[in-house]
């Protein structure tokens, strides 16, 4: 038997059992190893129910009632009563009818773990686990461990199969270095793995965790610090500053610049004079000034005689972006093109002439920037916005979008005067003549003569990489999963910027936000109303957007425009409903998370986000970023669903406009889980580490650090390099 054996194969799983596990995803030896345990509890810690005090409890009753009824859509309660020989005590369960049928009629012994805590006027067990007493392993010298219930799969099926494996486990190979298991104090792969099924206590728990949840992290640093390594072999193009190109532009700016939009974009000037590519990722929360960074990295693009390239996740964000760069820009004499899919025939065809000759200098747009037709005539420089929106082979079609060029092989000497970027707030525009900067394929470019003059070979250049996101990243992850990334951080927002007023809305309380609003749209502004339904469902209560609308249409706000926006919408029927919304043809749009990511809206001033206490924190806090880009006053109802006490998130938000803040807060309650989105090639997820936990991810970079260094080659390591290569693929931008 080995890590690849089928657990058809194991003694003990039939045809059926191994159909389930293999609905959870589990098929192999080495599968089942490592589902590990979600948590462990404590029968061996059994208390009287006579006895019993608040908090975390385990008694062994008899369940001597029990029944089920919806309370309302998409919710059932369970009841039970159930008692010990010395006194009895009220359950519940929420959603889990099947503890009926589990419990109901039978008079064995169960042991029962959970809160015991006082809701609803009396003191309860609420969502308990309940084992069969009689079937449990000996539970006096360890804990009982209990696993995800993945597609039904019950934990008791999987300590069975477990059990037959317990003698494998002492023998489970090593996969991390003994240099790092000696240095680290690690206990071993296969201690660890047996403490996780098998533990005797919770310090063993404790440490197994630790073991794995650093294997974890070291897997992920190590990717990245290898791919940081092998970006910095790369050629790029060396695009030297121009003090006086970049103060003119920020002089005519008709606002100031914050000082963190200074350091961001001294951070990508600087990156600029390199002869390696840039790989620097520009995160800032919404309305924190990235796309105006960007433009001023264009404009010294430009002027060196290079092209940008833009890319946005939506056509509609593209158009913006578009517009946002041609009034930055093209005062300046920076021609800028829009490329999405809505631009066709001949203006398409004109388009993509104009981007192979260079008599465009910026190019924005969506996926159709990596198409085969698209041809750049210099492209020095990439923007991708929401880059984690984008999957790993389009971000590297659109960096491989370069013409093999003469480069040098040094970098250039940095320069020794420390930038300057003036913070003027003058409204004047300038435009400077054509001749004054070097025009693609005109006079040579400073950038050009300076690298010839350095015995340049020919080689395939990568351009410059600026990756931005709105989605506020903390320092732990951003240091674990882009290690590979210099990180520049835009921490304020631009002057002037009023916070939005956040308040929690309970049932009773709906009216008064509706009136709220009314009083808003009297006054000319415009509202977001979010579920996240598209459809009213049978499994669910929470609101839907199609229902919603209809409501809020025929009765509440009848005498007010009204539109509705969602997923299963084209393209271009969403386009045009945001278009409509910004041009305020509607007071209110009622729609799904879509709207998470899309055009400012300055009018609109209130969000009402529906059920909000089903949301996640990051979310909540990027749709309360739809409204408050104007200069009125913003506000964000978050409407419960329910009457119960608002949850630790939502009392955050609430009190909290600090994105970053609420990014750290949001991690801790999370815990391990998905670090990038779907459209990555393969899942990048931690199962146990938590990247919280700073210190143990800063123990791992040292450790990765220390791995490199050693010159050690991973190839001794077959398991931990497989890991370690899938991770540079899921996580490289360049």
């Amino acid at each position: 038997m080995n890590l690849a054996t089928n657990l058809e194969q194991i003694k003990g799983v039939g045809p059926k059992t191994a159909a389930e596990l293999r609905r959870a995803g589990l098929q192999t030896v080495g599968d089942i190893l490592m589902f590990l345990p979600r948590k462990h509890e404590d029968f061996t810690n059994v208390t009287p129910i006579a006895e019993l005090q608040p908090g975390k409890v385990t008694i062994r009753a008899r369940c001597q009632q029990i029944s089920t009824r919806p309370v309302r859509r998409g919710l059932r309660l369970t009841t039970a009563v159930l008692g010990d020989d010395t006194s009895k005590l009220n359950a519940v369960w929420f959603n889990q009818p099947y503890r009926v049928q589990q419990l109901g009629g039978s008079d064995e012994w169960f042991y029962f773990s959970g809160t015991f805590e006082y809701n609803y006027g009396r003191y309860q067990l609420t969502n308990p686990t309940a084992e069969l007493a009689k079937e449990l392993p000996v539970q006096a010298d360890r804990l009982l461990p209990v696993y995800h219930a993945v597609r039904g799969l019950k934990s008791q099926t999987v300590r069975k199969v477990i059990e037959q494996l317990r003698p494998l486990m002492s023998v489970l190979p090593e996969t991390l270095p003994p240099s790092v298991v000696q240095s680290e104090q690690l206990l071993d792969r296969a201690a660890a793995i047996s403490a996780m099924h098998f533990p005797r206590n919770e310090r063993e728990v404790e440490q197994a965790r630790q073991r794995l949840a650093f294997e974890e992290l070291f897997e992920l640093v190590l990717a990245s610090q290898l791919n940081k390594i092998d970006n910095q072999k790369l050629a790029g193009f060396a695009i030297p500053f121009e003090k006086s190109v970049v103060q003119d532009f920020v002089k005519k700016l008709p606002f100031a610049l914050t000082n963190a939009q200074r350091r961001a974009a001294w951070d990508i000037l600087q990156d600029f004079e390199n002869a390696r590519p840039m790989n620097r990722l520009l995160q800032g929360d919404v309305g924190s000034g990235k796309t105006v960074v960007a433009g001023l990295a264009a404009r010294q693009a430009a002027s060196a005689g290079y092209q940008t390239a833009f890319m946005a996740p939506t056509e509609i964000l593209a158009r913006q972006h578009a517009e946002t760069l041609a009034r930055l820009l093209e005062p300046f004499g920076v021609t800028v093109g829009l490329l999405i899919g809505s631009v066709k025939g001949k203006a398409r065809q004109t388009l993509y002439q104009q981007i192979a000759s260079g008599a465009v200098d910026v190019v924005v747009g969506t996926h159709a920037l990596i198409q085969d037709k698209v041809e750049f005539h210099r492209l020095g420089f990439v923007i991708i916005d929401e880059q984690h929106r984008f999957g790993v082979e389009q971000r590297q079609r659109l960096l491989m979008k370069v013409k093999a060029e003469r480069v040098g092989s040094g970098a250039l000497d940095t320069l020794s005067e420390p930038m300057t970027i003036a913070a003027g707030s003058s409204r004047e525009t300038g435009r400077v003549a054509p001749g004054s900067r070097a025009r693609h394929g005109g006079e040579e470019s400073v950038s050009s003569a300076l690298l010839d003059a350095k015995k340049p070979s020919v080689a395939a250049a990568m351009p410059h990489l600026l990756a931005m996101t709105a989605t506020p990243i903390p320092r732990s992850l951003a240091l674990t999963v882009y290690g590979e990334l210099d990180v520049s951080v835009l921490d304020e927002l631009p002057r002037g910027r009023r916070p939005i007023l956040t308040k929690i809305i309970s049932p009773p309380s709906r009216e008064a936000a509706y009136a709220a609003i009314d009083q808003q749209i009297a006054q000319g502004r415009q509202v977001y109303v979010v579920c996240s339904l598209i459809a009213d469902s049978d499994s669910s209560d929470r609101k839907s957007v199609e229902a919603e609308y209809k409501r809020l249409k025929n009765s509440i706000f009848s005498r007010y425009r009204i539109a509705m926006l969602h997923g299963k919408m084209s393209a271009s029927e969403k386009d045009q409903i945001m278009q409509d919304f910004k041009d305020q043809k509607y007071d209110i749009l009622v729609s799904t998370t879509v709207i998470e990511v899309g055009v400012d809206v300055p009018n609109a001033t209130i969000m009402m986000i529906e059920d909000a206490d089903q949301f996640g924190l990051a979310q909540l806090h990027q749709l309360r970023g739809r409204v408050g880009r104007g200069q009125h006053q913003s506000y964000c109802y978050l409407m419960m669903s329910t009457n119960n006490k608002p949850s630790q998130r939502l009392r955050e938000i609430e009190k909290s406009s600090d994105g970053f803040h609420l990014a750290e807060v949001d991690m801790s309650l999370r815990g391990p889980g998905e670090i990038y989105g779907r459209m990555q090639h393969g899942a990048l997820n931690l199962q146990i580490a938590t990247l919280a936990d700073t210190q143990l991810i800063a123990r791992a970079q040292k450790a990765a650090k220390r791995f490199i260094d050693s010159g050690e080659s991973l190839s001794k390591y077959p398991a931990l390099e497989a890991r370690i290569r899938h991770n540079q693929r899921v996580t490289t931008l360049n």
